[in-house]
């Protein structure tokens, strides 16, 4: 993939498609149905974070995207992920759009008693906006996932493990990536409530490209739900990790943040 402008044509095209078909289909629990069933679930998300950083190529970080189960085989499901994430700085006007990710994912999984577990192919490719950058910066990765929730009392948790190997990639080091996310929440009210929210990621490198070892990075992020008829606003605060946030020169950044984070129900 090239930064050219038919690339990012076609990619925000694609993740257009994705979220549009995502939003035409039934909100519903995978677990509703006791048979097969199309389309049986889907959420979208939509958010943005100002970062508390003293560097200009980074100011805001936004995402909208969603997945959607395309089919429920009652053992498991088939699910697709599309995500956008753009990064804003302010080098050359206030609100100026530095990076994009993109974000493609297929998988499918088995439901167990306490856990599901599914099989991934996961797609990342990165473009600089409005700069000159004429390799692809891009990843796919090859692996498997591990889902399972469990509730004490009002407080209902969420965990998620991830780890694959890096199939194929482009003018990066990773040879394999490992992540955990867990997300914490308690209800207030009936429409309010309170979440804790917590990920890790790891990406194993070839010390024979650029010399250096195992990446990590995180994000810890707290705040308040206030659920609506259709959907739900979050608030938080956080701190993050973010690995590689330089993808020409592989260099890591840290920063505070605090956004809002719209979601489907």
């Amino acid at each position: 993939m090239s930064d050219t402008s038919g690339s990012l044509k076609w990619h925000a095209t694609l993740v257009a498609c994705l979220l549009l078909v995502a939003t035409r289909a039934f909100a519903q629990s995978p677990q509703d149905s006791q048979k097969p069933d199309f389309l049986t679930r889907y959420s979208f998300r939509l958010s943005a974070d100002a970062l508390a950083i003293d560097d200009v190529h980074f100011s805001w970080d936004t995402h909208f995207g969603g997945d959607l189960d395309i089919v429920d085989y009652v053992a498991g499901r088939t699910t697709i992920v599309a995500d956008y994430e753009a990064i804003l700085g302010q080098e050359r006007r206030a609100f100026d759009p530095e990076q994009a990710y993109y974000t493609l994912e297929v998988s499918s999984s088995y439901r167990t008693k306490y856990v599901e577990v599914a099989g991934m192919l996961h797609h990342v490719s990165r473009h600089l906006s409005d700069r000159d950058k004429e390799y692809p910066i891009a990843w796919n990765v090859l692996g498997g996932r591990a889902i399972s929730a469990i509730e004490m009392g009002k407080t209902k948790m969420e965990a998620r493990v991830d780890g694959g190997a890096v199939v194929q990639h482009s003018y990066v080091d990773y040879q394999w990536t490992a992540s955990v996310d867990v997300m914490a929440r308690r209800p207030l009210t009936a429409r309010t409530g309170v979440f804790v929210h917590g990920s890790g990621e790891f990406f194993g490198v070839d010390g024979s490209i650029v010399g250096r070892p195992t990446q990590k990075g995180g994000l810890i992020e707290g705040g308040v739900r206030i659920e609506g008829r259709a959907g739900a606003l979050e608030l938080f605060a956080g701190y993050e990790n973010r690995l590689d946030a330089d993808p020409v020169n592989l260099v890591s950044r840290q920063w505070g943040l605090a956004g809002f984070r719209f979601l489907s129900r």
